[in-house]
């Protein structure tokens, strides 16, 4: 299975992506996670990606498929992978989308998690609260909400035009959004006419 989710900030992504991978024994990829290693990791790309994310921008498109290819490639040929944060813009989804054709590892399904903004923002204050990222500041937050409407935002049009797109509320309890999820994909066809 292939899946990406698709979601602002604050809309469970993580633990959806971590619940999806146990349910269907897919690998977890969370692109916010591999560029915040990286960036621990130190040197000249540990201190680009560092400046993007203090500021609540996106990290430049190249930079992101270079750390991310690899580890997309390696899952897809081990049983399949949960893209988690990636792609975040319209050229990242063509340019993933290409090389994913090239190498055979197309998506089955792009699911987009969506709540209302006063639900994602108080869900990231709350994590702040709570020892969360430094990134979970409440002008930063609203930077990156509307980052996300202004860029990853353009993605849903873009993947139900492809016609892959699982569109659930997550404006509701996890297991709730989890259940939902698993029911939508229940029945989705994939490579060889296999079935979840």
């Amino acid at each position: 299975m292939r899946l990406l989710l698709l979601a602002p900030p604050g809309a469970g992504k993580g633990t959806q992506g971590e619940r999806l991978a146990d349910w269907s024994g897919a690998r977890h990829i969370a692109a916010g996670d591999l560029l915040r290693a990286q960036a621990r990791a130190g040197g000249a790309l540990g201190q680009q990606i560092t400046a993007y994310q203090a500021r609540g921008d996106l990290v430049p498109d190249q930079i992101v498929l270079d750390v991310l290819t690899p580890v997309v490639v390696e899952a897809a040929a081990e049983g399949g992978y949960i893209l988690d944060g990636f792609p975040r813009t319209l050229p990242q989804a063509t340019a993933a989308a290409e090389l994913a054709a090239r190498l055979g590892v197309t998506l089955d399904a792009a699911i987009y998690l969506y709540a209302p903004e006063a639900v994602l923002t108080r869900r990231l204050l709350d994590r702040a609260s709570q020892g969360g990222r430094s990134d979970d500041k409440a002008d930063v937050i609203r930077h990156r909400l509307q980052v996300f409407a202004e860029t990853t935002g353009l993605l849903v049009p873009y993947y139900t035009e492809r016609g892959i797109l699982v569109a659930v509320d997550a404006d509701q309890p996890p297991d709730s959004v989890t259940a939902d999820i698993q029911s939508r994909l229940s029945g989705l066809s994939l490579p060889g006419g296999a079935h979840l």
